[in-house]
């Protein structure tokens, strides 16, 4: 079977969607496939090429057995509606006028977070008379709502509409949590074409090991407790959560011994580097974006790792690819998001919650966890347990049987979408 992907982030970005992409399309070649890709020139999230790259009309490499195509896109910083839009629909077109040079194609996949680039899978797919699966990361344009970047409006409804029209067209939607399927089905969406894989983690990179000695003493760490954040500094991350807590921390007995760490870059970290200076914060060392072989050494820093979204309905339904990272590192996690993504740590048992958008309860959890040892170790076993719950070989091979039905019989086979998930856990 040969597989076409479009995705507008791909490695060498570090995002959740580069890395789902790469790992799953990389066990679909280890298990005889062809797999192309086509994204754009590597910019996320700071809107500046990576070196080594250019941003050209056309061009063509490999990666891992996969042939990765890159087309011109206008880039952009990930902030700005208009811009960020441009964007979006830069990359539809040429990705969707580079398809047709693309021989032999069974399958056609788009994937979100932003749908543009689902539109592109579903043109694509149409010229070619091959099936379109959409793989659904997150619920855009409702996430735009949800973080305040624009508010109800005729574009926002046009946007839905477009949105559910993609859902409808798919023969098939593979939905990285059962809330985005729950919230499809109760729009119309036909429940028998959607399935549910969720992300997992690569537990041949992201495994237990001591704190990098050189890194420790390059940032000062030294006999500190630290916790951190790892992942893209957004507005949907609130993580003035994290700057108040760490201003809280200052004012507790014992708060000496804690120190916050922030690796990331994003449109909101400027404001949050700011905001850390105005109020003084020496407990607090933000870190720029490292590449991907270098991520889990940084990784190996914390003692605990902080995740966090904003307080809104929306993110109820989600489920941060970084909490499986921290499982198969044996990082226990602070988890400030509730809904499914709760669930999933109280269910397993690998770190405590606490409400989003609450500086005292996230003071609170660090300090119980750098306090009770007992409670700390039994988190750090109970993540490297449930890690081989969620191996991302596994789940890429469960998303590889979706697709072959989808290219044999035009659907998704029957059943699937109530119980593709729970076979896998079982």
């Amino acid at each position: 079977m040969h597989i076409l992907f479009l995705t507008d982030n791909f490695p060498p970005e570090v995002n959740a969607p580069a890395s789902r992409t790469l790992e799953h399309c990389r066990e679909w070649v280890r298990a005889g496939h062809r797999v192309t890709v086509i994204t754009c020139a590597p910019n996320f999230p700071k809107g500046r090429v990576f070196d080594g790259y250019r941003n050209r009309l056309w061009q063509t490499g490999e990666m891992e057995g996969i042939r990765v195509i890159r087309v011109w896109s206008y880039i952009t910083a990930n902030e700005g509606f208009t811009r960020r839009i441009l964007d979006y629909l830069s990359y539809m077109v040429t990705a969707t006028l580079a398809a047709p040079f693309v021989r032999g194609v069974d399958l056609v996949i788009g994937t979100s977070p932003q749908f543009f680039t689902a539109c592109a899978a579903w043109v694509v797919a149409g010229y070619k008379r091959r099936p379109f699966v959409f793989e659904l990361r997150d619920l855009w344009p409702e996430s735009i709502k949800a973080v305040g970047a624009m508010q109800d409006s005729l574009a926002i409804r046009l946007l839905e509409r477009l949105e559910l029209f993609l859902y409808r067209r798919a023969a098939g939607v593979i939905s990285v949590t059962d809330a985005f399927r729950r919230n499809l089905i109760g729009r119309g969406v036909d429940a028998a074409k959607i399935a549910v894989i969720t992300n997992g983690v690569d537990i041949t990179r992201f495994r237990p090991q001591p704190k990098d000695q050189e890194l420790v003493e390059k940032y000062g760490l030294e006999g500190k407790f630290v916790a951190g954040y790892i992942g893209t500094h957004g507005m949907a991350h609130a993580l003035e959560t994290v700057l108040d807590a760490a201003d809280r921390l200052r004012r507790l007995p014992g708060g000496e011994r804690f120190l916050i760490v922030l690796l990331g870059d994003g449109a909101h970290k400027p404001a949050l580097v700011e905001r850390a200076a105005s109020l003084g914060l020496d407990n607090v060392v933000f870190i720029d974006s490292v590449p991907k072989e270098e991520v889990a050494r940084h990784w190996s820093l914390l003692d605990v790792s902080i995740i966090h979204l904003r307080k809104t309905p929306l993110f109820t339904t989600v489920i941060p690819s970084k909490l499986f990272e921290c499982m198969g590192m044996g990082i226990p996690v602070l988890h400030g998001v509730a809904g499914e993504s709760a669930g999933i740590v109280e269910r397993e048992r690998v770190g405590l919650v606490f409400e989003p958008e609450d500086p005292e309860a996230l003071c609170s959890g660090l300090m119980r966890l750098a306090g009770e040892r007992a409670l700390y170790d039994e988190l750090r076993a109970n993540c490297l347990a449930a890690a081989t719950h969620y191996d991302r070989a596994a789940r890429a091979q469960a998303m590889l049987g979706l697709l072959e039905g989808i290219a044999a019989e035009g659907r998704l086979p029957e059943n699937t979408g109530d119980h593709v998930e729970q076979k896998e856990q079982a």
